[in-house]
């Protein structure tokens, strides 16, 4: 089946088996391989871009629904130069192997943009926010993506030092 993706602001036509993750289309048919294959359960984040804006885990979405829709993945992240998140978490220290940080990037992405945008957590204080950058409220809405280097201390300063500059 044919089916239009627009990825990191580029367009790209896919001539697709209906069955092809949105990972597999992104990895294999594109050949941009930043996002990884981790758990392809959906359990460990490593396969997080952002579609519309929103983070979602590509291994568990079809390309076919995505017909038309904007994707970012971590290469999209920035123009060429870090973008504020990314050199958190070099500053930070916040990766060792580098396997989930690309998922950590996009879902930490996704996620300073939820709280922009005033969307609650299970453990938020009030519906209506305003939100801080809680040990409970980071932990909570970056519980999708694992780190099997335990570096969340340094992925969870570099979130927060960007999120308490936005």
């Amino acid at each position: 089946m044919q089916i239009d993706l627009t990825i990191n602001q580029k367009s790209y036509s896919l001539e697709l088996d209906s069955r092809v993750t949105l990972l597999d289309a992104i990895r294999e048919h594109v050949g941009l391989t930043g996002s990884k294959k981790g758990c392809d359960h959906g359990q460990c984040g490593a396969c997080t871009v952002l579609v519309n804006g929103r983070r979602i885990n590509a291994c568990l979405s079809l390309a076919a629904m995505h017909d038309g829709d904007e994707i970012t993945t971590v290469e999209g992240l920035s123009d060429g130069e870090l973008s504020p998140l990314q050199a958190a978490f070099i500053k930070e220290d916040g990766f060792q192997c580098g396997y989930c940080t690309p998922g950590q990037l996009c879902s930490a992405t996704g996620m300073l943009q939820e709280i922009s945008e005033g969307w609650p957590s299970h453990v938020s204080d009030s519906l209506d926010g305003p939100y801080e950058l809680s040990e409970a409220e980071l932990s909570e809405r970056m519980s999708g993506n694992l780190c099997r280097c335990s570096c969340y201390p340094g992925i969870n300063a570099a979130i927060r030092s960007v999120g308490e500059k936005a």
